[in-house]
């Protein structure tokens, strides 16, 4: 299995410069990097960087992060993601993230997944051609995001194939998943091709794997040995330095 560098926490204390830390994460024998939002960044610099490393970005987060739950947003959510597109096509990116949003009060669940689901198509639509998948991703609602619509795995699942479209996936994300007591093999079984990118870190304290209680090695190779190709991204809190606390995980 191949590792991506969540650079808004890897090498984040010892690189203040965000295109030096795409510099170490090369140096660290790491195959791709991915990060959050891209426009609080110099993305000229981010080019230049992955052009001098040979790095690769894994993805990054389509912008403005508003709900899918809300209809209303929709219009902006489009129209941020034909520049998101953009951006990841110059930077190679393959997947851009997308979260659900809030489970608003006042309307059902029933409505807001149909929401979700009809923001999901439209942008399908946009992303059509492009290279570039769409992956949603579920959040824990008990210790991280409280308050997210979308805690589930299946649900995700389900709304995916309920969209229907290539350009639509899933992000799953061991530690999310494992807050929510979800068993790797129940939530993914015969859909592991849905999932267009993978995070990680250990719980509890989303750190470094082997610092919790977390199996996620057996989660890895569950993963592997079901078809999973992808990178998987090292999403995680460093309690030490970020080279030391990456020996320990790729020495797993």
């Amino acid at each position: 299995m191949q590792y991506s560098a969540c650079l808004e926490w890897l090498f984040a204390a010892e690189a203040p410069d965000f295109a030096d830390r795409i510099r170490l994460a090369q140096k660290a024998g790491l195959a791709a990097v991915e990060f959050w939002h891209w426009r609080n960044k110099d993305i000229d610099a981010i080019a230049a960087a992955l052009d001098e490393t040979g790095m690769k970005v894994a993805g990054f987060v389509a912008e403005p992060m508003v709900p899918l739950t809300d209809p209303a947003k929709h219009a902006e959510f489009l129209e941020g993601l034909k520049a998101s597109i953009d951006v990841a096509r110059r930077l190679g990116a393959p997947v851009l993230i997308v979260q659900a949003g809030a489970d608003l009060p006042g309307r059902t669940r029933a409505e807001q997944r149909q929401a979700l689901s009809e923001g999901l198509a439209r942008s399908a639509e946009i992303l059509t051609g492009s290279g570039v998948t769409l992956a949603v991703e579920p959040l824990n609602t008990l210790v991280d995001h409280v308050g997210y619509f979308l805690p589930s795995t299946v649900e995700g699942l389900d709304i995916v194939d309920e969209v229907g479209r290539p350009e639509i996936k899933i992000l799953y994300d061991i530690y999310h998943s494992a807050v929510m007591s979800e068993a790797i093999g129940d939530v993914l079984a015969g859909r592991v091709d849905r999932v267009a990118h993978v995070h990680l870190a250990d719980t509890p304290g989303r750190h470094e794997p082997g610092t919790g209680v977390l199996d996620w090695q057996a989660r890895v190779a569950w993963l592997e040995a079901n078809g999973y190709q992808g990178l998987v991204g090292l999403e995680y809190k460093p309690t030490t330095d970020t080279v030391s606390s990456l020996k320990q995980v790729l020495a797993g």
